[in-house]
């Protein structure tokens, strides 16, 4: 099943670009997902099992090392990649 994920990652620190930008560039690391970058959030679109596991490592992650952040998710149940 392809999926479509709109997430933005708001770290509550000073210097909050660069966990942001870690973040994303975690993400497309992964070869079988296509991940869309913009001003206010990030796309992911690709196999729901794919991506979940890669979500749940990358979120651990962030949590880990800030754990005062807060994600703010949005799951379609199919690819829209350029459809937005």
């Amino acid at each position: 099943m392809e999926i479509s994920v709109d997430i933005s990652l708001y770290p509550l620190q000073e210097g909050y670009e660069k966990p942001i930008l870690a973040f994303i560039a975690a993400l497309e690391e992964e070869q079988s997902v296509d991940v869309v970058r913009n001003e206010l959030s990030t796309q992911v679109h690709g196999d729901y099992h794919t991506i979940m596991q890669l979500l749940e490592k990358e979120i651990l992650s962030v949590f880990d090392e800030i754990p005062h952040s807060i994600f703010v998710m949005k799951l379609v149940g199919n690819n829209r990649k350029g459809i937005y």
